[in-house]
């Protein structure tokens, strides 16, 4: 099982990303194994979604959130609580440099906490996990 970061959910649901064609790529070939979101990850797509700096073609929240509707109408979706703290010993904190990766540091603990992997088009997250950590296999990045 799959949790997408926003950058993830961003790029499948905007044509004009960047990385929507790998996205789009990656979701066809993996979604039926399962794939999650998550009240931080839904929270940020209805944000970004409806900001004009970020997204050209932005939304208001109340479509954005229509759109999140029907994307998580997608068979094999999940959605997982966010329910360990920031404090876990799953959340991997020991890496931590900046303000920058406290949630992605966050949404990998989710994904480890629920056996799953943490899929992102963030090259940076590798930082978070030593070249050893047996939780090397819970981040996927494209």
């Amino acid at each position: 099982m799959s949790l997408l970061d926003v950058n993830m959910l961003i790029a499948l649901a905007w044509p004009s990303h960047l990385h929507h064609h790998k996205a789009g790529t990656w979701f066809a070939n993996h979604s039926k194994l399962g794939w999650a979101t998550c009240p931080m990850t839904q929270c940020a797509f209805v944000r970004i979604s409806s900001n004009p700096k970020i997204i050209p073609e932005a939304v208001s929240p109340k479509e954005a959130l229509a759109l999140l509707v029907e994307i998580v109408r997608h068979p094999a979706h999940h959605f997982w609580k966010e329910d360990i703290s920031l404090l876990d010993s799953k959340v991997p904190t020991d890496l931590l440099l900046g303000h920058r990766q406290v949630t992605d540091a966050y949404l990998l603990g989710l994904a480890i906490r629920y056996k799953g992997r943490l899929v992102t088009l963030d090259a940076g997250l590798s930082a978070l996990l030593s070249k050893n950590s047996p939780h090397r296999k819970a981040l996927c990045i494209l």
